[in-house]
């Protein structure tokens, strides 16, 4: 009871990040999971189960407050359902071991780029308006789908990082259609998975504790991506795409592991001096928009 109890918890602090930053259900679950021993296509598994319902309630939540853009939906959605069933069923004979060092680097830059982004740049608007072509829409979703369930996370740091980089869409609305559409992507992982498994095999207390972890906590961080300011979101995501990928990145760079933690220190500093000049844009541009806001309603 009490181990079903730490893994609601985990799931609910796994979806506040996820809901918050489009991204880490699946790479917090699974890495908790495979901690403790569980084998790595029984925790993708589990993971992805509890994912369908997360993500629906998590989809429902960020509807409500308007954070997603339904016209990319099922363009980023549905090939991203054909690649996590395609890496579902041939999880048991192939590994992501090999794809994750390129897959950390090309986080890690994306990362650097988002952070300067968002939290450094001295345009007044951050984001833009255009629309993203559908021909880039697909193979990204292939690509993050795939990813995904071959190593038990992946859809939202690929997905989010990669819209996000583009300066196209409002954080919110990449946090939220990134999260909506991974509906899609857990609902054929999981067939996938089920298709190559006994139902016996499948630890569904395990599925359940995550779930309810997750159901509880997708309104709290829809409501949080709906009321941070755009600079400050994708300050946050930046980040924790840094530290995320930091320790893979060094791996594949040939950096010895005694480095990690002054990069990890170097990282969390830069983090939160980031967030510092990103808190402080926002609140300059909330000054610069009252006064006009206050003179028209006079």
């Amino acid at each position: 009871m009490q181990n079903l109890i730490l893994l609601v918890i985990a799931g609910i602090i796994a979806q506040l990040v996820d809901g918050s930053l489009g991204m880490a259900f699946g790479v917090t679950s699974t890495t908790l999971l495979l901690t403790v021993g569980v084998a790595p296509v029984l925790a993708s598994t589990s993971v992805h189960l509890a994912e369908v319902g997360t993500t629906l309630a998590s989809g429902f939540s960020h509807w409500r407050f308007g954070n997603v853009e339904w016209s990319m939906i099922l363009w980023i959605g549905i090939p991203g359902g054909i690649g996590a069933f395609v890496g579902a069923v041939l999880l048991s004979s192939l590994s992501a071991e090999a794809a994750a060092p390129v897959v950390a680097i090309i986080l890690f830059g994306l990362g650097v780029y988002i952070l300067a982004r968002f939290a450094f740049s001295r345009a007044k608007k951050v984001v833009g308006t255009s629309p993203i072509p559908k021909g880039f829409l697909a193979p990204l979703g292939l690509i993050a789908g795939t990813i995904d369930a071959l190593g038990g996370g992946g859809w939202g740091p690929i997905g989010t990082s990669t819209l996000l980089a583009s300066g196209r869409m409002e954080p919110r609305k990449v946090v939220g259609t990134v999260d909506t559409s991974e509906f899609i992507v857990a609902m054929c992982a999981s067939i996938g998975f089920l298709l190559g498994l006994s139902l016996a095999e499948i630890p569904f207390e395990v599925v359940g504790a995550l779930l309810i972890g997750g159901v509880i906590a997708a309104p709290i961080a829809a409501w949080i991506v709906r009321h941070l300011d755009a600079r400050i979101l994708g300050t946050a995501v930046g980040g924790w795409i840094i530290l995320t990928n930091a320790n893979t990145f060094l791996k594949a760079a040939g950096f010895n592991e005694g480095i990690n933690i002054p990069v990890y220190a170097a990282a969390i500093i830069l983090w939160i001096t980031a967030l510092y000049f990103a808190i402080s844009a926002a609140r300059a541009e909330r000054q610069r928009v009252l006064p006009g806001s206050a003179i028209s309603e006079g």
